[in-house]
């Protein structure tokens, strides 16, 4: 009978698609009923790629779901067809594309005796007849053109028809929208591998090898499951201590299970069986990328010996349309990723090639060589892209530095690397990471003297730093020693310059100003001039101040900030405007002072200098006080607690310089004194809950949050605070402290 047919699409609680329609006059009635199997295990996770699924099939004819192997495409298609009266042609079974069509009549169970080819039955009975339907295509990658021919065909014709494929690439067929679906977040996946122990009986509780496990496992599903799997036998913990080598590991998939999903190495290596040559080639070669990698690299590391670096781009192409490599932005740009477990099949690769040797010392050569071009362009209006750049490249640097560090002969690089990276360890929040590679460094023997006199004085500053003295003065005087023996002119500048900041943050002003004036003059008879050369002019600027000749400080930040506009430098420029905000909070301009502190405070948080920050918010909190009000002491209380809270992740706070502190003490003073003790402390333990980016915001002047109410009645001060004399003078007075 014919009976018209028609279509409704309705949202469910979970968002996925639901098909009403009249049944169709089909020669097999069973097409009416879909052949979806149902769902055995609970479905974990996936809420909103499950709905984003379901707007794409709302608005178009084909939805393509691609993604790695074992990533859950063919659980996520099937759940969004859920509810819908959808058939499922499974053709990872099929070898030949000549067979297809007739996988798909099989699959909707269409019977035809005639001698008319396949394509012909599915259209006579899909077409002709004004059918709707649903049809979902699973595993087609390997018969890609042949299925892409299908569908063009039967959507081009038969207009009632949808179709869901799933595939590790896309059909790139015209009106085709690809859904590329990535690994389970990490909650999803301890979640997925908590119910899957639940299965075996185990309860695996809050363990913290379960998430160390998933994140391991990249969030891929079907390593979750093949894991939890192993709970009838190990441990979480046992699991973690195998998982060297995880494609032994992870094997035993339920029965029933696609022959591809019985092991990771099957799921894996059936993307392998699919690729080309070269695109194989590739894949091993890009195995010795740690982390994000960008075009350039690729092209240099990965050329040569059976691939062109004219080539690289398309094979790489063809990597990311077959999901072995992802595509990501980056505030460095485009990058590409593989999943560990992708990167761990084609290192296996690698390894056997015999290759891999040359291609680790290829890829250390590159990152040196970025290093290197980073260090030099920090001193540019290029600073903040130099920043970005190292940031996205940083797990690259660490297995370059790694490699180095693990290889006698190679020593004298990775204090070159560790050296030459001293703009970041310093200017980016990385001071404990850049000592551990610095400390490391240094240990090792070196016939290059100029490498390891840059890794002392580096180690030094970044020891001072993190208020660190007495292993910062060693590696100094070491540096110094050493340079003097050699006669290296630049060494020698850069271990007094760094020595005289040490004197400078261990309250030694004499001796500071006298060692950081020797180092200028060094840096100017040997031309150097850098971020580095005019920090040394901003600490010397530091010694005028505590000293309370604030006339030279000015004049000297002055000519700091103006070569720094004209270079485009903004880190040291940042440290410029603090030494100016503090010169005018000493001489009572409270708004000069805000506006600076506020421009050091912007500059210093982009880079994710947390020293230069914590710093800021410091001196701000003092300047909030100053204004007088009881609703400004509260607020400085605050930023009080939020400095506190940051100071850990630097090191000593306020480096346990007396002058350093004066601003601190003070601030805590006057707003003890307008809000009384318990308000106060309330105050500094709200702040102190503040993370970074609240702290930062609160700082700035964005709304603050609401403060909260005192608990007995504060006490109001006399009058406003009278700043008569700079901190440092009164820190010179006897037995007194700064403030």
């Amino acid at each position: 009978m014919a009976v018209r047919a028609q279509r409704t699409w309705a949202k469910r609680l979970y968002g996925v698609i639901t098909f009403e329609y009249a049944p169709c006059s089909m020669r097999d009635d069973r097409l009416s009923d879909g052949n979806l199997p149902l769902e055995l295990d609970a479905f974990v996770g996936r809420t909103a790629e499950l709905a984003a699924l379901s707007r794409l099939l709302e608005t178009s004819r084909l939805v393509t779901v691609t993604g790695v192997g074992g990533v859950g495409k063919s659980r996520l298609a099937a759940r969004a067809a859920l509810g819908a009266r959808a058939w499922r042609a499974e053709l990872t079974a099929v070898r030949d594309p000549e067979f297809v069509d007739f996988a798909v009549v099989d699959a909707l169970g269409l019977t035809d005796h005639t001698t008319r080819p396949p394509r012909e039955t599915l259209l006579a009975h899909l077409g002709e007849r004004g059918c709707q339907l649903l049809l979902v295509l699973d595993g087609f990658e390997h018969l890609v053109e042949a299925c892409a021919e299908l569908v063009t065909d039967l959507l081009g014709r038969v207009p009632g028809l949808t179709v869901l494929a799933v595939g590790r690439r896309p059909l790139s067929v015209p009106g085709e929208r690809v859904f590329a679906l990535a690994p389970l977040s990490e909650d999803e996946a301890v979640q997925l591998f908590v119910d899957r122990a639940g299965q075996q009986g185990v309860d695996v509780g809050d363990d913290p090898d379960v998430r160390e496990l998933c994140r391991r496992l990249d969030g891929i599903p079907l390593a979750v499951e093949l894991a939890a799997g192993r709970l009838r036998a190990l441990s979480p913990a046992q699991l973690l201590a195998r998982f060297e080598d995880r494609f032994r590991l992870l094997t035993g998939a339920a029965h029933g299970s696609p022959e591809r999903h019985r092991t990771l190495r099957t799921a894996i290596g059936w993307s392998h069986e699919l690729c080309t040559p070269a695109e194989r080639l590739l894949w091993s070669r890009l195995s010795v990328f740690a982390g994000p990698f960008d075009l350039e690299a690729v092209e240099y590391v990965c050329s040569g010996d059976g691939l062109p670096e004219e080539d690289v781009l398309d094979v790489l192409t063809e990597l990311l349309a077959q999901s072995v490599v992802g595509r990501e932005e980056t505030a460095a740009g485009v990058r590409y990723r593989m999943l560990d477990t992708v990167r761990a099949y084609g290192e296996q690769w690698l390894e056997a090639t015999g290759d891999a040797d040359r291609l680790r010392r290829r890829h250390r050569d590159w990152y040196l060589g970025l290093a290197t071009w980073c260090e030099l362009d920090w001193f540019s209006p290029r600073q903040g892209e130099v920043a970005a750049r190292i940031e996205a490249e940083l797990p690259n640097l660490r297995c370059a530095l790694e490699r180095c560090l693990a290889d006698p002969e190679e020593a004298y690089l990775g204090q070159y690397l560790a050296g030459s990276l001293w703009f970041y360890w310093a200017g980016c929040g990385r001071l404990s990471e850049g000592r551990h590679w610095l400390e490391q460094s240094v240990r090792l023997d070196s016939d290059h003297e100029l490498t390891r006199l840059k890794a002392l004085w580096v180690l030094g500053y970044v020891a001072i730093l993190q208020g660190d003295k007495v292993p910062a003065l060693a590696a100094l005087q070491e540096c110094r020693e050493e340079a003097e023996r050699s006669a290296n002119a630049t060494a020698i500048a850069y271990a007094e310059h760094r020595t005289g900041c040490l004197a400078l943050v261990t309250d030694d002003m004499p001796r500071a100003e006298t060692l950081l004036r020797s180092a200028l003059e060094r840096y100017q008879e040997i031309g150097e001039l850098n971020s580095n050369v005019l920090m040394g002019q901003v600490e010397l600027a530091m010694t005028r101040a505590f000293q309370g000749d604030l006339p030279e400080a000015v004049k000297l930040c002055e000519d700091v900030r103006r070569v720094c506009e004209d270079h485009g430098e903004r880190w040291t420029r940042s440290y410029a405007l603090y030494v100016l905000a503090y010169a005018a909070w000493t001489e009572g301009d409270l708004i000069g002072a805000r506006e600076l502190l506020t421009d050091s405070l912007g500059a210093a948080h982009a880079f994710s200098d947390l020293l230069g920050s914590v710093l800021s918010i410091e001196l701000l909190a003092l300047v909030t006080a100053a204004r007088g009000e009881a609703a400004d002491a509260a607020e400085a209380a605050v930023l009080q607690g939020a400095a506190g809270a940051l100071w850990p992740s630097v090191g000593l706070p306020l480096f346990g310089s007396a002058y350093y502190n004066g601003p601190h003490e003070l601030c805590e003073a006057t707003a003890r004194e307008r809000l009384g003790d318990e308000r106060y402390e309330e105050c500094v333990r709200q702040g102190a809950r503040l993370d970074r980016e609240a702290a930062v915001a609160r700082a700035l002047g964005r709304p603050p949050a609401p403060l909260p109410g005192p608990r007995g009645q504060a006490r109001h001060a006399r009058g406003p605070v009278t700043l008569h004399e700079p901190a440092a003078s009164r820190a010179r007075k006897g037995g007194e402290t700064a403030g």
